[in-house]
């Protein structure tokens, strides 16, 4: 199969969190959750999606995700077209897509019997129902193997652990009795167990009561998915909670499709706990074009509502001792998509060069000042103190830098004061959730200047129905540019404008930063403790680790001053190596690789 893009193009890249049409989410709280009446009864209007199940079909990706009412479709893995649907259920999470003897399989999350639907022509949108199900189930997943065989795996609980039946590949009716494959086990992987940064926080108030529904000290297992590799079944799984950033993706190992199966100490194999937006877990591991291997997971936000979230993509692969990986360094940086194969753990091709940068607005509403627009956090941003379009944000760079690219992450910000409530919807008990198919684009245009008063246009989005909620701009060739300016157009809902990251992205002139020197101890079977001292020039560190010096698959960026992380992702029973590198606009400057010492 041939690569899409033509011949001599600029390459590709694309920039987490994926820029798509992220569906607007009406969701109404209930008034009273697990016998607690909430003094004030929520709603939140905020964009959604989660759960990517992606798969190459005759030469075409297509992602299906949580509440979208429709999918997406590349031929690139870089711009997406979304395509809406009726025939498909709008509103049952987490639906899974694969291939079944030459035909997309879908099946989605339902409390009552859940149905398949099959597809030849997806883009024609001939979904049919061929089988109404005979059980109820809950992040479903399908998966055909070599024989001609099927099977149904699913399981999104703190209690139930994921299980499998053998399918009839032409009923898609059951053949077997459920078998129960693998369980949480908190006292052996220290990455499953709940809260922020493995810490889990006692609710203070009736509304964290609301969120507090989600959490337990026992871990949700879900999002199972299944990829076969040299005869060897790649059982992967989400773990511990969709709203903290320590969501990520495991996996076991197994001979057969139903196991037995052994858990891989290397796990979470996917997983993202700091940078500019956090989490990597229920997802998808497919193949592309040319053989590379790439995960999809679930990113989170989860600030107007813990289900406020977005999708991202990772370069991964088998090492020749068949470990899963994921590289996700650096991983909300721009990615080069490849036109060939390729290395997984290629350095991103551009630097950030706007974290701490001078920022300044048209307007500002207290405690959303312009400063939070460049400090890396997905989870707050700058709003303009009107509605009105023209204002704008800009960020000074101090002198003029290379650039190559530039990102602008659109935030929702009170839209349930602005927006009517949306039609049609489906009761969760503790919420009502509905959905908006025909809400505006939002509108902006980006101007670079090497001076603050001659500018470019770079991108403008206004009258062409783009809608880029996490818009990314990539040169054909880098530019020497000093200022960055948003501005807003139009913006569903009459909303202000918001922004949680204008992030530009280049190479800075002068040197990289010095070396940082890790020191590292056990601090229990679960966790460690790792050290350093501070780094001349530095921006950030990226503390990398793993269970060999040559095998460093796990990663956690920190931007600032830090000079620790205490680490509570370990898994007990095997040895760490861990190195930290510094990192600034000029580079990365690799740390020294030390053991983890008891």
């Amino acid at each position: 199969m041939t690569d899409p893009r033509p011949s001599g193009a600029a390459p590709a890249h694309f920039c987490n969190p994926l820029d798509l049409s992220y569906r607007y989410q009406d969701i109404r709280f209930t008034g009273v959750v697990g016998g607690h009446r909430i003094s004030d009864p929520r709603r939140s209007v905020h964009r959604e999606a989660a759960d990517p199940s992606i798969v190459l079909y005759d030469g075409r990706y297509f992602m299906f995700a949580s509440m979208s009412a429709g999918f997406w479709h590349s031929l690139d893995l870089v711009t997406w077209d979304f395509a809406p649907t009726q025939k498909l259920p709008a509103f049952d999470y987490a639906p899974d897509v694969r291939e079944i003897d030459g035909a997309l399989y879908i099946s989605a999350s339902r409390k009552t019997d859940s149905p398949f639907f099959r597809s030849v022509a997806p883009l024609s949108d001939d979904f049919e129902q061929v089988s109404p199900g005979t059980f109820p189930f809950w992040d479903p997943h399908l998966y055909q193997d070599d024989d001609r065989s099927v099977y149904l795996y699913w399981g999104c609980d703190n209690v139930t652990p994921i299980q499998a039946v053998v399918l009839d590949p032409e009923t898609l009716l059951p053949t077997t009795e459920p078998k129960a494959l693998i369980a949480s086990d908190i006292a052996e992987h220290g990455w499953e167990r709940t809260g922020e940064n493995y810490r889990k926080e006692e609710p203070r108030t009736p509304e964290e009561r609301l969120a507090a529904q989600f959490r337990s000290d026992q871990p949700f297992i879900e999002g199972a998915w299944m990829n076969k590799r040299d005869d060897t079944y790649y059982l992967q799984y989400a773990a511990p909670a969709t709203q903290t950033n320590t969501y990520a993706d495991g996996y076991y190992t197994g001979s057969t499709p139903l196991g037995p199966f052994e858990y891989s100490s290397f796990s979470p194999f996917s997983s993202k706990p700091g940078g500019f937006i956090t989490g990597a877990g229920h997802g998808s591991t497919f193949q592309d074009v040319h053989g590379n291997w790439w995960h999809a997971a679930t990113m989170r936000i989860c600030v107007n509502d813990i289900f406020e979230r977005r999708m991202g993509l990772f370069p991964a692969g088998f090492d020749e001792d068949g470990v899963l990986f994921c590289n996700q360094n650096f991983a909300d940086y721009p990615v080069r998509v490849p036109d060939g194969p390729a290395d997984p753990w290629a350095p991103p091709p551009w630097m950030l060069l706007s974290y701490g940068a001078r920022a300044t607005a048209s307007s500002s509403l207290e405690a959303h000042g312009p400063e939070l627009a460049v400090d890396e956090d997905v989870r707050d941003w700058w709003v303009a103190a009107t509605d009105a379009t023209g204002e704008s944000l800009t960020v000074d760079l101090e002198r003029p830098m290379s650039i190559g690219a530039i990102q602008v992450n659109v935030a929702d910000h009170e839209l349930a004061a602005r927006a009517p409530e949306a039609p049609g919807g489906a009761d969760y008990g503790h919420s009502w959730r509905a959905m908006y198919l025909d809400a505006e684009a939002a509108e902006l245009w980006i101007d670079v200047s090497l001076d603050g008063e001659s500018w470019e246009t770079v991108l403008d989005t206004r009258g062409d129905g783009a809608d880029r909620p996490h818009a990314l701009v990539v040169f054909d060739a880098e530019r020497e540019a000093r200022f960055v300016r948003v501005t807003a157009g139009r913006l569903p809902f009459g909303a202000h404008f918001a922004v949680s990251g204008l992030r530009v992205f280049g190479r800075a002139d002068g040197p990289a930063p010095s070396a940082a020197v890790a020191r590292a101890r056990r601090t229990g079977e679960l966790s460690a403790l790792i050290e350093w001292d501070a780094s001349a020039g530095a921006q950030g560190y990226n503390v990398r680790w793993g269970l060999a010096p040559d095998k460093l698959y796990h990663s956690w960026m920190l931007h600032g001053a830090h000079q620790s992380l205490d680490l509570g992702a370990l898994n007990a029973g095997v040895e760490y190596w861990v190195a930290v590198d510094a990192f600034n606009g000029a580079g990365v400057t690799s740390g020294a690789i030390v053991p983890i010492v008891r």
